[in-house]
């Protein structure tokens, strides 16, 4: 994948393959963005269809319904992204909301096991169960496989972290939870929209919407395997949740979705309007020639660092002053657990990296 040139987006090709005509001023950063991690940037067709329905609200012009219309697109595009079913998606708002959904519907006295040092929003809503007697303990990232036995009743784990960047090695995760029956959380916010995922090795895959899939903040997404919809409550159910939204706006008995829609909460509509172009967008690209081109950049960045290569598009490293140094330049970029971290994504180019290893 070719990057080097910047005219107002990636020149985004496979080598003898011609540019992506539909990239063309998709991005247009005003300096080098390397914190995608942090949240992503939206092409063109996202900030335009918000802008839009903006406009719309403002002016009074539209009722609100063709904006779930938006909800439901993105939710089919993340379910084709992921190998999974459409109806086997719940939409939310946040990753929190939607691991919650699984903490407070397991068993009375169960076992957690995480990855030390993974991110709050996997973790904090199953230290809430404690007065249910769930405990949870965690093991290093590279061991967290062998750290699963027969006592294990869940194991949570982000695909790629979000402090280093490291990606986790999930098969070797699914095939040990598999062997005692654990049911394994998937956090895939740090990696759907780069990082090729099957999502059906896993009983949950959770993912926030505004990083990688430059969304607006406000979108997350849930597939849900057949054994977590048996067994997950449904506590946030409103009317969004029910098998005919349009229908169930009074009144008792509740008619809930025979689908994971029985798990949605009503969506925040502006965001959602973003979400989709931005998803679909993504889509039409390729998870697998954005992958090789982000983690393309991030190892040149790693080369200029005097760093081994990897296989993650997020780079964290030992750097004195170095997000200062970045800041002063005009390049956004972030700091994690103590370290610098950059991120490359779609819109980033050769020349990005070289402004960030000479700043």
């Amino acid at each position: 994948v070719l990057g080097s040139k910047r005219i107002g987006i990636t020149s985004f090709a496979i080598a003898g393959a011609a540019r992506i005509p539909s990239l063309d001023g998709q991005w247009s950063p005003e300096a080098p963005y390397l914190n995608t991690a942090s949240f992503g940037l939206p092409p063109k067709v996202a900030f335009e269809a918000l802008q839009e329905a903006l406009d719309d609200w403002r002016a009074g012009r539209v009722t609100w319904e063709p904006w779930c219309e938006s909800t439901e697109r993105a939710r089919v595009c993340f379910a084709r992204l992921n190998g999974v079913a459409a109806a086997d998606v719940a939409v939310g708002a946040t990753t929190s909301e939607l691991v919650g959904l699984i903490a407070a519907s397991i068993p009375d006295g169960a076992t957690v096991l995480a990855a030390e040092g993974d991110f709050a929003s996997l973790l904090f809503p199953w230290t809430t169960q404690a007065h249910r007697d769930v405990t949870i303990t965690t093991a290093p990232l590279e061991r967290l496989a062998d750290g699963i036995g027969p006592s294990t009743d869940v194991v949570l784990v982000s695909s790629v972290q979000s402090a280093s960047g490291q990606a986790a090695d999930l098969d070797s995760i699914a095939a040990a939870a598999r062997e005692v029956g654990a049911i394994t959380v998937i956090d895939a916010t740090q990696s759907c929209g780069w990082f090729p995922l099957e999502a059906t090795a896993f009983d949950a895959v959770i993912c926030s919407g505004y990083k990688w899939l430059l969304a607006p903040r406000g979108t997350a997404y849930a597939y849900l395997g057949e054994r977590l919809r048996e067994r997950t409550a449904p506590i946030h159910a409103g009317w969004y949740a029910a098998e005919d939204p349009f229908g169930s706006y009074y009144g008792l008995p509740p008619s809930l979705a025979a689908t994971a829609r029985r798990f949605d909460t009503s969506p925040a509509w502006f965001s959602w309007v973003g979400a989709a172009p931005a998803i679909e967008l993504l889509e039409s690209i390729g998870v697998a020639r954005i992958q090789e081109h982000n983690v393309r950049l991030a190892n040149r960045f790693r080369e200029g660092l005097g760093l081994e290569p990897s296989n993650s598009a997020i780079v964290s490293a030992e750097a004195s002053n170095a997000h200062e140094r970045l800041r002063s330049a005009g390049i956004q970029a972030a700091t994690r657990a103590g370290g610098l971290r950059v991120s490359f994504h779609v819109y980033n180019t050769e020349a990005d990296v070289d402004a960030a290893l000479d700043a």
